[in-house]
């Protein structure tokens, strides 16, 4: 999307999903005239090596300590692959955004913790970095989580929902002007996780999850897990899948692969289920590829299932934290409190300046 504007915001967005398949990075260069606009300069994920996947993996169990290093060692890296990225577009961005790499995320118990020092970022690249998004929104009541939902109303009000399908499915639409957002259920990290029981790091095109059967009896204990019933705002992390999901898994002396297919009719119906007829769904993220989920998703789904450019779908979330960021900067509210329940909307994330 291009504007007539001249007046343009050059940015860097990194992101680290969940699943661990890597970093994303988007360049992009947003303009505003009476509404805003975005274009893709490149984008990237750069996979981590097996030694950043483990620091990443067991990162929750480190100490106090030994969490504030990698905090700190997280945010070199970060700084270090930003500028080998710039450098090989030869882009020259004003600002630098990072989410930072999720480590816990207890908004019940009034915390949330994403590594990667922004202090550390900006000072090697030389670059004004903004980072940890969600502290804020915890502080003030509210989930931290989803916050893409702003980047959703004021760059893809085109559409009626916008899913994503990354480590954990996540929503977003607007009732009475209001934009309303939540988690719903786990996909790729629930997906990958038995995928990787088979030899695979993740279900290629679903074909491993087309194996199984049906476990009717496992579908209606997943559909009865309590958080489905709860009521917005509501978020998901690592912490509620160890305690409520994979305990009903385990109940289950099943084969590996019935779970798998049970699992993603479970991932199907929760979706759909959210999704009103006559409407269109924008799908992004990494689950949008899987080409037996979205068969479940427009079989199931009473919407019209919407797959745009493979950019969008795979960098959309680190483009929308280069716009929170953006926003951040220029003291405009990137938190609704409609989405995450905090005290009222506000403007989140810390600045670092090289």
């Amino acid at each position: 999307m291009k504007s007539a504007s001249l007046d343009k915001i050059k940015a860097i967005g990194i992101m680290s999903g969940t699943s661990l398949d890597g970093m994303d990075f988007v360049a992009v260069e947003f303009s505003y005239k009476n509404k805003w606009y975005f274009e893709i300069i490149d984008a990237k994920t750069i996979s981590y090596s097996t030694e950043w996947f483990k620091k990443l993996k067991h990162s929750p169990k480190l100490s106090k300590k030994e969490l504030e290093n990698l905090h700190d060692e997280y945010g070199f890296f970060i700084g270090e692959k930003t500028n080998d990225f710039i450098n090989s577009i030869h882009f020259s961005p004003d600002l630098v955004c990072s989410h930072g790499h999720t480590v816990f995320h207890q908004p019940e118990q009034g915390f949330t913790f994403q590594i990667g020092n922004g202090e550390n970022i900006a000072k090697t690249t030389g670059i004004k970095t903004v980072s940890d998004f969600r502290t804020q929104d915890v502080a003030l009541g509210g989930q931290g989580a989803p916050l893409v939902p702003v980047g959703d109303k004021l760059l893809f009000s085109e559409y009626d929902y916008c899913l994503n399908l990354g480590g954990f499915s996540n929503i977003s639409f607007e009732i009475e002007n209001r934009r309303i957002a939540f988690d719903i259920c786990p996909v790729n990290i629930i997906i990958n996780h038995f995928a990787e029981k088979q030899g695979f790091s993740f279900d290629k095109n679903g074909k491993l999850g087309r194996k199984g059967k049906i476990n009717s009896e496992l579908l209606t204990e997943l559909n009865k897990i309590e958080f489905y019933s709860q009521k917005t705002p509501k978020s998901l992390g690592r912490e509620w899948l160890e305690k409520s999901f994979f305990p009903v898994l385990d109940h289950f002396g099943i084969d590996e692969r019935d779970k798998l297919r049970t699992i993603y009719e479970h991932i199907s119906h929760q979706i759909s289920k959210v999704l009103k007829e006559n409407s269109n769904v924008l799908v992004t993220g990494g689950g949008a590829f899987n080409q037996f989920l979205i068969e479940l998703l427009k079989k199931y789904s009473k919407a019209e299932v919407v797959l745009p450019p493979d950019e969008i779908i795979n960098f959309k979330e680190a483009l929308i934290f280069a716009f929170l960021g953006i926003l951040k900067i220029q003291g405009k509210n990137n938190c609704l409190s409609s989405v995450t329940g905090a005290k009222y909307d506000h403007s989140s994330g810390i600045i670092s300046t090289p």
